[in-house]
């Protein structure tokens, strides 16, 4: 009596029986028949090459294609970008030499000089009217933001807690301590500041640059800290950017925060500021730049951009490229289906041969 007292006491590990731990609910399952498959394929395709299409017009340049300007206006309703680039670099590296070796150390000695006058003069001829907002961006190429010992070397931590006592060596290394005091912000990012700044006047008429809103409101509110201030910053032997102003904290300083998201690619652009004011076609625009960050050594290239956006943004290809090359690829495969089908088909398969068919119960 004892032990079958004791078997019968033992739980069970069967469990419950239900429709749903069985899996015998009822369920839709589909067979996909040729038919259905070249349907779904040829209706991707026709979605997504229009709007593939509509993204690409929408992003690309006017100016490129002057005998579609008209249709493309009507279509978009003037929602067209104008863009202007201007390439500085060179220009603004003067050098008496034409071999490619002998300029590339001019430069370098030139960016690298305190006391060579870096500030330099352009002009800018605005072709189509910009419609405000327009957005100034600073362009870097051959600029590899994304290695990973530079991503890497930062700490978001200190940038977000002024009680932060933590240990920098292991993130920010060797831009962590000036001498007993740690360096805020820390690391290679920072102290690879973007510092080249730009002045835009036209007819001797200065015109304003708002600066204000230019990173993402997540990383003025959370990010960085509102009681965060920079301190030893660009003190060591060796400065790499810009420098910042002890007196404003880290939520405010808008372009280490934009500096700071570092680019997937080695071509990039960052916001600089925004143009408020309408530019009218065959203006001159006199920009005066501070020629201060070197991109020489690495021979890398600065570019000013100038850029209205659309309501897809700014001049960007990729999008559009992507849905066309996905609705191109759907189109194709969908061809295939319909030739091997028609050439070569195969007999369906009778569905009462099934398992859920001929057993329905699930016993």
């Amino acid at each position: 009596m004892g032990e079958g007292a004791s078997s019968s006491s033992k739980k069970s590990r069967k469990p419950d029986y239900s429709r749903f731990t069985q899996q015998e609910l009822p369920a839709c399952k589909p067979i996909l028949t040729p038919q259905w498959v070249v349907t779904v394929f040829i209706f991707l395709g026709i979605v997504f090459i229009p709007i593939g299409l509509a993204s690409l017009s929408a992003s690309e340049k006017v100016l490129k294609y002057p005998s579609l300007y008209g249709f493309w206006e009507f279509v978009f309703r003037h929602q067209m970008v104008v863009e202007i680039v201007h390439r500085y670099d060179e220009h603004c590296a003067p050098t008496n030499y034409t071999q490619p070796d002998l300029a590339y150390h001019d430069r370098i000695a030139f960016i690298k000089n305190n006391k060579s006058n870096k500030t330099c003069i352009r002009t800018l001829t605005v072709h189509k009217k910009m419609k405000h907002p327009i957005y100034v961006y600073y362009q870097l190429n051959n600029f590899y933001q994304n290695h990973r010992r530079y991503v890497k070397s930062r700490n978001d931590e200190q940038l977000r807690d002024p009680n932060f006592k933590g240990d920098l060596k292991k993130t920010c290394a060797p831009e962590d301590m000036n001498g007993n005091e740690p360096v805020i912000p820390c690391g290679l990012i920072a102290w690879s500041l973007f510092n080249d700044t730009y002045g835009f006047s036209i007819k001797d008429k200065g015109l304003p640059i708002n600066r204000k809103n230019i990173s993402w409101p997540s990383d003025r509110k959370h990010k960085f800290g509102s009681k965060v201030f920079p301190k030893n910053f660009q003190k060591g032997s060796l400065i790499g950017g810009g420098a910042l102003n002890e007196s404003i904290p880290m939520s405010e300083q808008e372009d280490l925060q934009v500096w700071l998201r570092t680019a997937a690619l080695p071509v990039f652009r960052k916001l600089y500021g925004k143009i408020e004011h309408d530019l009218e076609a065959n203006e001159n625009i006199t920009v005066v730049i501070q020629n201060n960050y070197n991109t020489y050594t690495f021979e890398g290239k600065k570019s000013l951009v100038l850029s209205t956006t659309t309501w897809i943004g700014g001049k960007n290809k990729f999008l559009g490229i992507a849905y066309l090359t996905v609705g191109g690829i759907c189109l194709f495969v969908a061809i295939i289906f319909i030739l091997m089908y028609v050439i070569k088909p195969r007999p369906f398969g009778d569905p009462a041969y099934l398992s859920w068919n001929l057993n329905p119960s699930g016993n």
